[in-house]
């Protein structure tokens, strides 16, 4: 019988001092359990993933001075193993650095683990700093039970499609009683599912258990939602550690099954995870959260339009940071309405946030005044649309410098897509939540959220109201856009394609056939296309998003700037 505790932390990226620290705590929780084995997750010491931090001059050397920490403090928990995750040095031709698994005790290292499968792709790109380990199943005996240890991507490819090393042959060969894996896996809607899928069939196949222990929280654009897991050969999925939190369990395996301390079966682990709004609303949360307070914000400030981009963005913010640290400021201008202004108020008292009043016409005017005296002609059409969002950009950005809040851009995924936004202007800030949000779901979310609190608090009249920029008289969104309904699943299509989960492929792979079967549709479809190529430039330029999807804008999908496609 061996106890396990699985350690599912929040880690800071670079923040070797703090990691170590929170890995401390956890392991004398662990001895407390009076567990023999505790569990890290990959890259652990470091956070996943330090990217070129790796290369900075002194930082690995501060990686090995908080490894030594660790196993100073292994000392005094003799009886516990500690499997930690690391980047470590190496030696000869190739990338000087591998990305390692040690299992420590007692002060000493008892073993060492490379990973040997490099994901390069989606967000991904281990190969630029790592050499793959060897193709060797390292296994550790503890107490009575025989330990077999991978890391994250080496027990994604047990089916063989992407790799041409299969990590599970030698694993199966190697015959442990148990394999642990350790991971940062990135969440995504439907990513909870695909583990459970793809570990139960290699637990299945290789008649192996195994223990998927995952970081939790948001870094930069991704987050990770934990939700760790244990899987049996027959019984598929019995445990699974909380989604979205910290969480430190205790869990004891004996004879091939995966018990609860006291030797009950865990809980049912449902095959479903959270439905689509409610993930959608708990990594945005998450992903704000962390962000805010690994970049030293505590408050954030959103421009308040009286549409439901900035609505959904405030009640997001308000959730994740609290009302008391969220400010919104409406910038109307001669263009817009008086119901945009009356929505506003209403949406934050709904929320308990201060409602900021800067109008702006009278600088607009003045800029209008100066352009021509300058230029010998007046500003018309986009300039005078981009200029009215330029100004409203730089108020913001004056309250952010001024007050010390994070600006929150507020542009969703099908208005980014097509370039629906002024550069400069409102896609000024630092963090987008709703950017990978197409504006379909921007509206579900926003009743979702209603349906959760009970109440009211993206009112209704701004869920009703048909979308404007307000930047000249009587606009529309559908005046130069497709109604949302059809933009959003020509670019599901055209961004993320086979990367949609199955019934959201299929769902628009068949509305594209038809709208390609008509002269006006496929001439619809291009015209979507060139708009997409066209605003890449925009999209390099704007800040990071909170990734919800399979394929968001920013690392996950790295297109050309200067280019002609199709």
């Amino acid at each position: 019988m061996l106890r396990i505790t699985v350690a599912q932390l929040n880690y800071t990226i670079g923040d070797l001092a703090g990691n170590a620290a929170r890995m401390i705590e956890a392991a004398r929780q662990a001895a407390a359990d009076q567990a023999d084995l505790v569990v890290f997750s990959e890259m652990s010491l470091t956070a996943y993933y330090p990217a070129d931090l790796l290369e900075e001059e002194g930082f690995m050397d501060r990686v090995e001075d908080a490894f030594e920490q660790l196993l100073s403090a292994s000392r005094e928990m003799p009886a516990l193993h500690w499997a930690v995750g690391l980047p470590a040095r190496r030696e000869g031709a190739g990338k000087k650095l591998r990305n390692v698994l040690r299992v420590i005790c007692a002060g000493e290292m008892r073993l060492e683990y490379a990973k040997q499968l490099l994901p390069t792709y989606n967000v991904f790109d281990e190969r630029r700093h790592f050499e793959p380990g060897p193709d060797v199943a390292r296994v550790l005996r503890i107490r009575d039970t025989r330990v077999g240890l991978l890391i994250c991507e080496d027990g994604w490819n047990d089916e063989g499609q992407d790799y041409l090393v299969n990590p599970f042959d030698r694993m199966r060969d190697a015959a442990p009683d148990l394999v642990v894996s350790i991971n940062a896996s990135p969440s995504n809607i439907g990513k909870r599912e695909q583990r459970h899928r793809i570990f139960s069939a290699a637990s299945r196949r290789n008649g192996l258990p195994i223990l998927y222990v995952n970081q939790v929280g948001g870094h930069d654009q991704l987050v990770y939602d934990g939700a760790s897991f244990a899987v049996e050969p027959q019984a598929g999925v019995v445990y699974e550690a909380r989604r979205f939190a910290e969480d430190v369990r205790t869990l004891r395996f004996d004879e091939g099954r995966f018990l609860a301390p006291g030797g009950a079966a865990p809980s049912r682990v449902p095959p479903q995870g959270l439905p689509t709004l409610e993930f959608y609303r708990q990594q945005i949360v998450l992903g704000l959260r962390d962000y805010a307070r690994r970049c030293g914000f505590r408050q954030a400030v959103v421009g308040s339009s009286g549409g439901i981009d900035s609505a959904l963005t405030l009640a997001l913010a308000v959730e994740a940071l609290g009302a008391e640290n969220v400010v919104a400021i409406t910038m109307p201008s001669r263009f817009s309405s008086a119901g945009s202004v009356d929505d506003s108020e209403t949406l934050c008292r709904n929320l308990g946030v201060p409602l900021k009043a800067h109008a702006i016409a009278g600088i607009v005017s003045q800029f209008e005044q100066g352009f021509e005296t300058a230029f010998g002609r007046g500003l018309h059409g986009v300039a005078l649309e981009n200029l009215q969002a330029r100004v409203r950009g730089t108020i913001l950005m004056e309250y952010s410098n001024s007050f010390g809040h994070l600006l929150l851009t507020t542009g969703n995924k099908s208005e980014i897509s097509v370039g629906y936004c002024t550069l400069y202007g409102d896609t000024n800030g630092g963090l987008g939540l709703i950017g990978d949000l197409y504006k379909t779901e921007v509206f579900a979310l926003s009743r979702h959220m209603n349906a959760q609190a009970g109440r009211e608090l993206v009112p209704q009249a701004i869920i009703d109201k048909e979308p404007s920029a307000e930047l000249a008289p009587d606009q529309k969104d559908a005046d130069s856009l497709p109604p949302y309904e059809v933009l959003d699943e020509i670019l599901k299509m055209l961004i993320e394609g086979q990367r949609l989960a199955g019934g959201e492929y299929e769902q628009a792979r068949a509305f594209v056939d038809r709208l390609r079967a008509t002269p006006e549709g496929e001439a619809l479809v291009e015209r979507i296309r060139g708009m997409v190529a066209r605003n890449e430039y925009k999209r390099r330029q704007s800040p990071p998003i909170v990734r919800v999807r399979p394929r968001a804008f920013g690392s996950g999908r790295q297109m050309p700037i200067a280019a002609r496609w199709p």
